[in-house]
């Protein structure tokens, strides 16, 4: 493994690295987050989370964790999988540089379609695409490897409640899918769990994509709560370290991540969808997926 690679290598250590919480410690409870996405459910917004120690794989937390929710660029995860596995699959050629083309232009997320460079390797891709979800870079990625492959790997993964269903459009029409991603809270627990832990694929695949994610600069849902800086967070601070990814479209606010501090570790996925017709009603979304947030940084530290 290249030397530029060997932070990335860290942050899957540093967050599969097995820990226990104290004996003498009471078990949490998790009241604030079930009070929370309570309220959130009780005000008409369809909810469902899970949250497992990482060290044990007890479950901490589940709400309807089964039902398949629309979670907007988390599907995003996906792809790069499927991008790491090209890369690191036995007599790879070399690094591609992939164009962009008018076809691919979409708004939104991401830094590339502000950039004047008009081709980028496929890491590079990779990596705005889990610094900024950007949506170009996606479209491109896409557009060179297939949603059939993506679709065959996640298969292959076992996943069946959770997919890439289209690549990002401005606008969706009725011959269109209906939401970018859908998932599972359980599926995507599993996946986190799966890729800090090296299990998916190969350990240089999962390396490469908890690396991509790393870079992850949307920290305004559950994350709000771990007071870690969006833009640097690769080491950990206040020995908190997490690695997400998040999903946000028109009434979509969605989450899944894993969270390691001084006493252990979590994976957790948390997703809403709700009629966002006040800004009131994102807010309340928001401030229910902080509280959550908020149990699962006092479990871990």
């Amino acid at each position: 493994m290249g030397q530029a690679e060997l932070p990335t290598r860290r942050v899957r250590h540093a967050l599969e690295r097995r820990g226990r919480r104290r004996a003498a410690e009471p078990a949490a409870t998790f009241d604030r987050t079930f009070t929370a996405l309570g309220e959130l459910a009780l005000s008409g917004v369809q909810v469902s989370a899970r949250a497992v120690d990482l060290a044990s794989g007890a479950e901490l937390f589940s709400i309807d964790d089964h039902v398949v929710m629309p979670t907007a660029s988390i599907g995003k995860v996906l792809l790069l999988i499927e991008v790491a596995a090209r890369l690191e699959a036995p007599g790879a050629e070399g690094i591609e540089m992939l164009d962009r083309t008018s076809a691919d232009v979409v708004a939104d997320s991401g830094l590339w379609q502000y950039l004047l460079v008009p081709s980028l390797p496929t890491p590079d891709l990779a990596a705005l695409v889990g610094a900024t979800s950007d949506n170009l870079a996606t479209n491109v990625l896409v557009r060179r490897i297939g949603l059939e492959a993506v679709r065959a790997r996640t298969e292959s993964l076992g996943l069946s409640r959770s997919a890439l269903l289209d690549i990002v459009r401005d606008h969706r029409g009725p011959d269109d899918a209906p939401q970018l991603s859908i998932g599972s809270a359980k599926e995507l627990t599993w996946l986190f769990t799966s890729l800090v832990r090296g299990e998916v694929v190969s350990p240089a695949v999962s390396n490469r994509v908890v690396g991509w994610l790393s870079l992850g600069s949307d920290l305004s849902m559950v994350a709000s709560a771990f007071g870690l800086d969006p833009l640097a967070h690769r080491e950990p601070a206040h020995g908190v370290l997490v690695v997400n990814k998040t999903g946000t479209d028109a009434g979509v606010r969605a989450e899944v991540g894993v969270l390691r501090g001084p006493r252990g570790g979590v994976a957790y996925a948390v997703a809403t969808s709700f009629a966002d017709t006040q800004l009131s009603a994102r807010l309340a979304v928001l401030d229910g997926m902080r509280r959550v947030g908020l149990d699962l940084l006092e479990y871990v530290h």
